[in-house]
């Protein structure tokens, strides 16, 4: 049943979320929270952002069940649920109208006449937190709806006062298909969530379409080879970015200036723009700084601005992220779980002249594991050192009957472990002063990084 959204949010009430403590909910929580909204939630883990959100005084439930519905004025819930779910099937008996996350996002989307979002296989949430930080800098008063948290504004949304509004717009189940952008940005579209495509050439299609519903320009990666397959029938008008000569902004000078920090510029029809300066590490964000800088030339920004918020940022929470220390070994956290975000991870990682990189990965979902398993192989080989954990299914269950076993099993000299406390364990057993530990993987895994800490 399709519901008007604005009507629902004019009768006020409370608003509860069912997965409130995933990565997508938590800026919408946090944009209702501030335009003054009761809201309350329930989820089935323990983890950062349900603490962040008791401390807002929100009523997180730990656990699905029907009574935490009763009261409620409307739930929103994440597209991970099984049908099955007891709050759900409590809120249609009651006659309490039940909104897809996907469907609230979007709305917020139509409330901007700016709406930037950013799509791609990898790195959105890194290119949105760089734009954001650009607009802010640039005196642009933007919201934001962030998958991580931007330090810059100690959070992962924001509520400005313009017509801006800066956001991951996410392909998994066509979440970015609800949405209503301005500019559709492409960072590259890669084999993922193959489970709901397919096929890459379906997940083509669906990016096609994101692209054609942008009302005012798509900004695309010309060095990407799917993306410019995909957008080879586009409707819209396509602002390219790359190394190509084709590129209407065309990334010149790429080239290290310490360690895995890389400097480069951009040029547009021929006037130089700007040198930029990262201060994230990976070859891979140059093009993730190019999607940000480009499309804040397109809204206005100026080029102070524009390079002040580029080497201002220095990393979302889980990209890259370094927690602390422990007896001269440096731990990091990164989102990383897809094979070619966890190669560009530790490609970076063994650049920053590190004695050795211990990779602890957490692999995400048995359909990613199961269909990209050779995949995986290369890329988690790049690691001195690979301690794993049992798969995380999250929304699945283990129709592939497929084990982390099976990934150790052709990875010469890993190990895998079912609990946290005999990961963090082995790690601390191996470490030596001068390493590197980073966790891996989209799922909890954060949490043995910060013990290894404690």
């Amino acid at each position: 049943m399709e519901y008007n959204i604005s009507e629902l949010l004019n009768k006020g009430g409370r608003i509860h979320f069912v997965g409130i403590g995933g990565s997508g909910m938590f800026p919408i929580v946090q944009i209702l929270h501030a335009q003054g909204y009761e809201i309350s939630g329930s989820d089935v883990n323990e983890g950062s952002i349900i603490d962040m959100e008791r401390k807002m005084g929100i009523q997180v439930f730990m656990g699905h069940d029907a009574k935490n519905v009763e009261g409620a004025s409307m739930l929103v819930v994440t597209a991970a649920l099984f049908s099955d779910n007891p709050e759900v099937l409590r809120a249609n008996e009651l006659g309490i109208p039940v909104i897809a996350r996907a469907d609230m996002f979007g709305y917020f989307t139509r409330l901007y006449k700016d709406s930037l979002c950013i799509s791609g296989t990898h790195g959105k949430t890194t290119t949105t937190c760089l734009l954001t930080s650009i607009m802010i800098k640039a005196g642009k008063d933007p919201s934001a709806l962030i998958g991580g948290k931007l330090p810059l504004i100690h959070g992962y949304g924001l509520v400005g006062n313009s017509d801006h509004f800066v956001c991951e717009a996410c392909e998994f189940k066509d979440t970015f298909l609800h949405l209503s952008p301005a500019y559709s940005i492409i960072l590259n579209i890669d084999d993922d969530h193959l489970d709901y495509f397919g096929t890459l050439e379906n997940a083509k299609l669906s990016f096609l379409k994101f692209a054609n519903n942008a009302s005012q320009s798509v900004v695309a990666n010309i060095d990407d080879a799917n993306t410019v397959s995909a957008l080879s029938t586009c409707k819209t008008p396509v602002i390219y970015f790359g190394e190509s000569d084709q590129a209407d902004y065309r990334i010149s000078n790429i080239k290290l200036y310490d360690k895995a920090f890389y400097q480069f510029s951009i040029t547009h029809n021929g006037d130089q723009l700007g040198t930029f300066k990262l201060s994230i590490p990976g070859k891979h964000n140059v093009w993730n700084a190019a999607a940000a800088i480009v499309t804040a030339f397109e809204v206005g920004c100026d080029s102070s601005s524009i390079q002040e918020g580029i080497s201002s940022f220095t990393g979302a929470g889980r990209r890259f992220e370094f927690l602390g220390t422990f007896d001269g070994v440096t731990v990091a956290d990164d989102y990383a779980h897809h094979p070619t975000e966890i190669a560009a991870t530790l490609d970076a990682a063994q650049n920053m002249g590190y004695n050795r990189v211990i990779a602890v990965f957490q692999p995400f979902t048995y359909s990613r594991t199961y269909l990209l398993m050779d995949e995986f192989v290369e890329a988690l080989k790049k690691a001195d050192i690979l301690v794993m954990t049992e798969i995380m299914g999250s929304r699945e269950k283990n129709t592939y009957n497929v084990y982390t076993a099976d990934l150790a099993a052709k990875i010469p000299g890993s190990v895998w472990f079912n609990t946290f406390d005999e990961v963090v364990d082995h790690v601390k057993s191996i470490a030596k002063e001068g390493d590197l530990v980073i966790t891996l993987g989209c799922g909890d895994i954060y949490k043995a990084a910060h013990m290894m800490l404690q």
